[in-house]
């Protein structure tokens, strides 16, 4: 028959609107609104300052997308250029790094020698800008991608994360959730506060582009409570393959990671970087996970549960483009009081007691980038950078 019957067209009818109401993005237009009129305050700071010479510009800058916004040849693209760098050899020296088996895992182990001064310090969003930053000149100039790395707008699926198209487990996503596995309730927060209920997932990863790949290092203070995920051998940078396990928590994505969550951080903290990026990462001695520690327990597992190998877990950098996205709001809603502030000290959360961190700290990735000072880092249309967030 060369047309459907009728009964044909309510069946499919019927399954596209099941297939579309089992997923629907909450607005982030409080944060979006935000965001827009800070790239008009930057245009104009620009404007004002420009120097003749100045490399960089709004108008020639590249630019970082939503992960939604992307074709899905775009997406594909993306995933395969973090699966080609996972084929890479290392180069970081086995005698400092035994479990590394590539390139990817360069990156994962600088963040975990480097973990205790790059959380709850001075240095937090600079370093974490340039790591971002440099992962994306590696998927570039090493794997051969065009694009750039997408962020994650966690308020687009805090209410659902599993459903979403970052989660879903298809081949355009981030790869979905672990299969279930049973498991207690993960201890994310050191005060022990809080603890996220055990989810649907907890196991290996079986779908999506990631499914098959190794986690190689990792993790030293594992959050899953499953026996078998123990810290691995020489602080996590011996050799200890396994899946990648997630558990999506929405309880945890719908208490911290809406957009009025994202909203009233930038909002409310405008007048001192510190507390903005003290209440970003968490008030742990209140349960308070904040932006930062909620994007990354809501897939959680092994080793995206793990503050030390988290960026194992490729939505690590979704989420962490996002992170410095919402410090570029921030920053551009006043750019002349808040471009160059820093604060804190450099260890975590001054434990031991340290001194204030400066604008003249270097940031040193080892083995993936040579140091900068923080001076240099301070915005992303300066020093190494060119790229604004559309």
């Amino acid at each position: 028959m060369l047309f459907p019957s009728v009964s044909q067209w309510l069946s499919t009818a019927a399954v596209l609107v099941s297939t579309a109401a089992a997923y629907s993005a909450a607005s982030t237009a409080q944060t979006d609104q935000l965001a827009a009129q800070g790239l008009v305050n930057l245009y104009n700071y620009e404007s004002a300052h420009y120097t003749r010479g100045q490399s960089c510009q709004i108008s020639n800058g590249y630019v970082r997308q939503e992960w939604t916004n992307l074709t899905s040849t775009q997406k594909t693209a993306f995933t395969d250029a973090i699966l080609c760098l996972m084929s890479k050899p290392s180069i970081s020296p086995p005698s400092e790094v035994p479990g590394a088996r590539s390139r990817y895992d360069d990156f994962v182990a600088t963040h975990i020698n480097q973990t205790l001064t790059i959380h709850g310090t001075a240095n937090f969003l600079f370093w974490h800008r340039y790591f971002v930053y440099t992962f994306e000149q590696a998927l570039r100039n090493e794997c051969g991608y065009n694009g750039y790395v997408p962020y994650w707008n966690w308020g687009k699926s805090a209410l659902d994360p599993i459903n979403s198209p970052y989660f879903d487990g298809s081949a355009e996503s981030m790869s979905g959730n672990g299969v279930y596995e049973a498991h207690n309730a993960t201890e994310a927060l050191p005060t022990g506060l809080n603890p996220i209920p055990p989810g649907k997932g907890g196991g290996c990863v079986k779908t999506g582009p990631f499914k098959s790949i190794s986690v190689n290092l990792g993790p030293v203070a594992p959050t899953l409570a499953e026996p078998e995920v123990v810290p691995g051998p020489n602080m996590g940078l011996g050799y200890n393959p396994r899946c990648m396990k997630r558990d999506i928590s929405p309880w945890v994505s719908s208490q911290w990671n809406t957009d009025a969550d994202t909203y009233n951080l930038i909002a409310n903290n405008g007048s001192n970087i510190y507390w903005f990026q003290t209440i970003m990462q968490g008030l742990f001695d209140q349960g308070f996970y904040g932006v930062h520690t909620g994007g990354h327990f809501t897939f959680g597992g092994d080793p995206g549960g793990d503050i030390f190998s988290s960026p194992g877990d490729p939505m690590f950098w979704l989420h962490h483009a996002q992170i410095d996205r919402v410090w570029w709001i921030w920053q551009n809603q006043n750019i002349a009081a808040r471009l160059n502030q820093v604060s804190a000290t450099i260890t975590i959360n001054n434990t031991p007691p340290s001194r204030n961190g400066t604008l003249q700290d270097k940031v040193d990735l080892g083995v993936n980038a040579p140091p900068v000072a923080m001076s240099n880092l301070v915005s992303t249309i300066g020093g190494p950078f060119c790229y604004i967030y559309i």
